[in-house]
C-alpha cells in the first residue's frame, strides 16, 4: 500500500537512537510500512520524554545506550509520564540484566538489533495490542542467568567509576562520604567476583546491570 493511502489511524511511532544513520535508515524502513508512522526522532535519552509528550506516540522505540539518559531509565519515565505510550527496546546489547531492567522499567518488548525490519514493525504492532515481545533466546537466557544482585547505590557508584574516577570524585559526585563509596564498592566488587572497582564495573555491565 503506497504511503499516501495509509489507514486513517497509523501507528504513531517515537524512534530513539544516537546513531544518525541507524536512526534515519530505521525511520525510512518503518515509514514504509502502510500502518506505521514515525512522528518523532532522537538522539539523546534525555529528550526522549519532552518529544513524547509532544508527538503523543502510540509506541517508543528506543535505544538503551543513550547520551544524556539510558533507554531504560527513559523507559521508565514515559511509564510515569505518557502512560498511554508502549516502550520498545531495540539494542545491539543482548544482556540478561537489561532484558530485566527493561521489564522493570514498564517495557513491553525487547528485541535486538540484528533482526529483520518486517519482524520489528510486527513486534510493534504486537506491543500496541498489549502483548509482550521478547527475543526468544535471550528471554531463555535471562532465566538462567538469576536477578541482579547489586543494589542502587552500588550500581551508582560502579557507574561513577567506570572512567577511573577517584573516590574523592565519586564521593562528590553522590553527594556521599568517601567511606561509604568504598563500602559499596567492595561490596560490589566481592559479588562480581572481581579484584577492583574497574573489573567490577565491566563485569556488571557486561552482564547488563548498569
Amino acid at each position: 500500500m503506497p504511503r499516501d493511502h495509509r489507514p486513517v489511524k497509523s501507528i504513531r511511532v517515537l524512534l530513539a537512537e544516537d546513531q544518525g544513520m541507524m536512526r534515519g535508515a530505521l525511520a525510512l524502513l518503518l515509514g514504509m510500512e502502510p500502518d506505521i508512522e514515525v512522528v518523532a526522532q532522537v538522539g539523546r535519552g534525555d529528550e526522549i520524554v519532552e518529544r513524547a509528550l509532544v508527538a503523543r506516540p502510540d509506541v517508543a522505540l528506543l535505544d538503551i545506550e543513550l547520551p544524556g539518559r539510558s533507554g531504560l531509565d527513559a523507559a521508565a519515565k514515559l511509564r510515569d509520564e505518557v502512560p498511554d505510550c508502549r516502550v520498545l527496546i531495540l539494542t545491539t546489547f543482548g544482556r540478561p540484566g537489561y532484558l530485566r531492567r527493561a521489564m522493570e522499567a514498564g517495557a513491553a518488548g525487547f528485541l535486538v538489533k540484528d533482526g529483520p525490519v518486517e519482524e520489528l514493525a510486527e513486534a510493534v504492532r504486537t506491543v500496541l495490542r498489549g502483548e509482550t515481545v521478547i527475543d526468544p533466546a535471550l528471554a531463555a537466557a535471562a532465566l538462567g542467568a538469576g536477578p541482579n544482585p547489586l543494589t542502587a547505590r552500588e550500581r551508582e557508584a560502579l557507574s561513577a567509576a567506570v572512567d577511573g574516577a577517584t573516590i574523592a570524585d565519586i564521593a562528590g559526585r553522590l553527594r556521599l562520604s568517601e567511606s561509604t563509596v568504598r563500602n559499596y564498592l567492595s561490596s560490589a566488587i566481592g559479588k562480581t567476583g572481581t579484584r577492583n572497582r574497574l573489573e567490577a564495573a565491566r563485569a556488571a555491565r557486561q552482564q547488563g546491570w548498569l
